[in-house]
């Protein structure tokens, strides 16, 4: 059974990386164009950086990233645990049959 589960969480972690870096790409893509339009509009680059990021549109796609992020890292900690759990089984299937024999 938490062979089956990790496995299923192998295959989550794989789409979940997979929107991870998405989310990424997107808001690293939206925020590089809007730099080039403020910088365009004559703004100082460190001043657009934050003009940037306040604005509605760019703060949605960090929120994805960040939130992508968390769930894939999330999903890594289950793997962890799931592979603790089989860990700890195994432990105690080696012992029950050392004190057998």
């Amino acid at each position: 059974n938490l062979i089956n589960k990790l496995d299923i969480s192998v295959k989550s972690l794989r789409k979940t990386g997979s929107e991870y870096a998405k989310a990424y790409t997107d808001y690293r893509v939206a925020l590089a164009e809007e730099l080039m339009i403020l910088k365009e509009e004559g703004y100082a680059i460190t001043l657009a950086g934050d003009i940037s990021r306040g604005k509605p549109e760019i703060a949605k796609l960090k929120f994805k990233e960040i939130s992508s992020e968390a769930i894939y890292k999330a999903n890594q900690e289950s793997i962890n645990a799931l592979k603790l759990q089989i860990k700890i089984i195994q432990e105690q299937i080696n012992k029950e049959w050392t004190n057998n024999e």
